[in-house]
């Protein structure tokens, strides 16, 4: 485990001014771990505690189909979710009701489960068209009003009503914004030589991040026109990169990267901040908590918890 750290100059005594290099601090460890999916994480998701508990639960998806609700007071499973037919979860998503829950698998289904008073059933599911790795995405407007938008083949890249706007990422490499009610694109921009397998969002600063599965993150912004722009790319010490999120008070990003780290980056200048070495296999996922909290799933069938540059 590595954590990056400028260096300072500092006074030898005795002697001329000179730059040296300040031994950097013991690299953090994760918070806790949880054990027992018994097969890789894919997908992991935060929301809070259920029957109006309080605590913040933590929701897992794997490669054998499952969904574990995690427990992060006791760090153990309260419940399986068992239904998408032993194939891979990629993407897991609480409704504001705060007791439904969607799940998308590589079935090509994507499940509405129930949670309320303990129950576990699912209650409707919508067959998909696409088995990629492009996840779903909910627009939340208020406790009975979302919007949700699902993979397919054609040009109707989302299901939805009134007029929000999506962004998404393609095989070629680019960014793209639609217009959902009108099913058009806005604007499209080049990111990245290969394959976008993750991005995510800043809606206050209107300014979005992307990775592939090239050497590089790419930053760009959405102008007042709709119109998107390249700002810079974030040059990474190795390729493959499977998942991004934004800290929710956008101040720090998290990425997940096949080459078995989690690195932290400081979202306004990108500069990098910590290079976390804990899992063994590839890191398929990341997610923050709404207090910040940080929790990344990885094919070595563990999930670290971690507690990095509190906020203030």
């Amino acid at each position: 485990m590595t954590m990056e750290q400028e260096s300072t100059p500092s006074d030898v005594p005795g002697g001329d001014c000179t730059p040296t290099r300040m031994a950097a601090p013991p690299p953090p460890d994760p918070q806790f771990v949880l054990r027992g999916t018994q097969s890789a994480v894919h997908a992991l998701h935060f929301c809070g505690g259920a029957q109006g508990q309080g605590h913040p639960l933590l929701l897992s998806g794997s490669l054998s189909g499952l969904v574990h609700i995690w427990s992060l007071q006791t760090r153990r499973a309260v419940a399986t979710l068992d239904g998408h037919e032993g194939q891979c979860v990629t993407w897991l998503q609480t409704l504001p009701q705060g007791h439904q829950l969607l799940s998308q698998g590589r079935d090509l289904k994507l499940c509405l489960w129930d949670l309320a008073e303990g129950r576990n059933a699912v209650v409707d599911s919508v067959r998909l068209e696409s088995i990629g790795f492009c996840r779903g995405s909910v627009l939340a407007r208020g406790h009975q009003h979302w919007t949700l938008a699902v993979p397919g083949r054609g040009s109707d890249e989302a299901n939805s009503s009134p007029r929000p706007l999506l962004l998404a990422g393609y095989e070629d490499g680019s960014v793209a914004l639609w217009d959902v009610s009108e099913r058009k694109v806005c604007s499209r921009i080049a990111c990245h030589t290969e394959p976008v397998m993750a991005l995510d969002f800043d809606s206050q600063k209107a300014r979005g991040v992307s990775g592939s599965a090239e050497k590089a993150l790419a930053v760009w912004s959405l102008d007042e026109q709709q119109a998107l722009q390249a700002l810079r790319t974030q040059e990474l010490t190795n390729p493959g990169i499977a998942d991004v999120k934004i800290r929710p008070d956008r101040k720090i990003l998290a990425t997940a990267g096949w080459d078995h780290r989690i690195r932290v980056f400081h979202w306004w200048t990108m500069k990098p901040l910590a290079v976390l070495a804990f899992h063994s296999a590839t890191v398929h996922c990341v997610a923050f908590a709404t207090d910040g909290l940080l929790a990344a799933g990885s094919r070595d069938q563990r999930i670290s918890v971690w507690s990095l540059y509190p906020r203030t």
